[in-house]
């Protein structure tokens, strides 16, 4: 599994790392020091050994690049918290197939709407469901009953 951190906090990391080990600390030390395992840093120790101090450099991200580009995700974004009836839509709820929609018209980039939960969570938004209320309730008129009444009632019921 790969550790958590970007690229290049855990380049930091080996070579924070490679240094302690010049300096002549034990593996073990290190280990502790850096957060790793002691069979790590011996792997870090032997590619260092092997005169490879490329080795501890940045490795790609996995996996293919993503088709948005951070600004256009950031764009995205903002038309997002516009709402949905700013984007041609009846109603102001916004789903995956809505949003794979919008990124087409708006990025001309295709998406199918399960990869755009992907998108949704690295943007940090989450799933809602729309709170359904009657539009002519009297919200006074229902906490009165859920603060006096309903007690009374809740009390008053035997189980049994």
């Amino acid at each position: 599994m790969r550790p958590k951190g970007t690229p290049e906090e855990l380049e930091r990391r080996r070579r924070r790392a490679a240094e302690l080990l010049r300096q002549g600390l034990k593996g073990s030390q290190v280990a502790v020091m850096v957060g790793v395992s002691p069979g790590t840093v011996s792997v870090w120790k032997k590619k260092l050994a092997q005169g490879s101090d490329a080795a501890l450099d940045a490795k790609p991200h996995p996996g293919p690049r993503p088709k948005l580009k951070w600004g256009q995700k950031q764009r995205l974004l903002a038309m997002l918290r516009q709402g949905a009836t700013r984007h041609g839509w009846s109603a102001d709820l916004w789903t995956l197939a809505r949003v794979a929609a919008l990124i087409q018209r708006k990025f001309g980039v295709s998406y199918d709407p399960s990869s755009v939960w992907h998108i949704l969570r690295g943007l940090n938004w989450s799933c809602q469901k729309p709170e359904h209320r009657a539009r002519e309730a009297d919200e006074a008129a229902i906490e009165h009953w859920r603060r006096h009444k309903w007690p009374r009632i809740k009390k008053s019921a035997r189980i049994g």
